[in-house]
């Protein structure tokens, strides 16, 4: 390759990733940069961290389950391999606390409601988006199961590049617990807030519809052999906890794809040692003549 092939090369290698880093849907732009969180499973090694999981589902059931949906989620999915890991029997327990699953329709041809099964889906809040928005003065909370993969932000250069090869991809959960932690008084100089307007940081635009959420010691977690919280019951706390449960929600297989593409690399890396031996290996047996030819 000559150098003014490697240079356009290079230049349509930039160019590109510079495509791709603005092409996801831009949720905080316009707005502070959201601070980067440590996250057990980032990385190409990284996994959830079980009890994560679990507190972030207790506080998706009992503060955001209210408003927002996640229809994509069964009830099976919490006891599956790489998810919050309950039991079957929680499992039955906890959707059969669920009394108004439709369900339907039976030999008269009506609908009717019946407790849920470990097969059936999270109900959803509202039963459509005219009654979700009638309920929260005309704004629509969005369904949270696919939140965290469509929410991001820009990185910026040359942040960007060096995220490719960390695997850096949690722009999704990092802006979530920003926008749940970032509810503060607006300053002196912003417009007064109009009814159903909520000021927020990290918000385009700082205004959002959603009141805050959370507070302090508002969901009690499980308690160790000590009788406290292996963690503290706080606002921050609980922002990280929902916000890798929404991961999980997004992609409930991260552990087993990133344990598939770890093989596939080291079988390739093999592969690839093995055809350049092999090549050595046939090529020696040619005359050194043929070689030059």
């Amino acid at each position: 390759m000559s150098k003014m092939s490697l240079r356009l090369s290079l230049a349509g290698l930039v160019t590109g990733l510079s495509i791709a880093a603005a092409s996801p849907v831009l949720a905080a732009e316009g707005a502070p940069k959201p601070p980067a969180q440590n996250w057990s499973f980032s990385g190409p090694f990284g996994k959830f961290d079980q009890a994560q999981l679990q507190r972030g589902f207790k506080v998706a059931k009992e503060v955001c389950a209210s408003c927002h949906a996640m229809s994509l989620v069964k009830f099976r999915n919490l006891s599956q391999p790489g998810g919050p890991g309950f039991t079957p029997s929680q499992v039955a327990a906890l959707a059969a606390s669920y009394t108004n699953i439709k369900d339907g329709p039976n030999d008269s041809g009506e609908m009717f409601e019946r407790p849920g099964r470990a097969a059936d889906a999270f109900p959803a809040p509202f039963p459509n988006e005219q009654a979700a928005r009638a309920a929260n003065g005309g704004a629509y909370p969005p369904p949270i199961d696919m939140l965290a993969k469509a929410r991001t932000y820009t990185r910026g250069f040359p942040t960007f590049i060096f995220d490719i090869f960390t695997q850096y991809q949690e722009q999704g959960p990092d802006y979530i617990t920003a926008l749940l932690t970032g509810y503060v008084d607006p300053p002196k100089d912003f417009p007064p807030l109009l009814p159903g307007q909520n000021y927020n940081s990290y918000m385009p635009g700082h205004l959002i519809a959603m009141p805050k959420p959370l507070n302090d010691g508002q969901i009690e977690y499980p308690k160790g052999p000590d009788g406290k919280s292996p963690v503290p019951e706080t606002v921050e706390q609980y922002a990280k906890d929902v916000s890798a449960f929404m991961v999980w929600m997004a992609e409930p297989h991260l552990e087993a794809r990133k344990r598939m593409g770890l093989q596939v690399m080291l079988f390739l890396a093999l592969f690839a040692g093995l055809l350049y031996f092999t090549k050595k290996k046939i090529w020696s047996r040619l005359p050194e003549h043929a070689s030059k030819h």
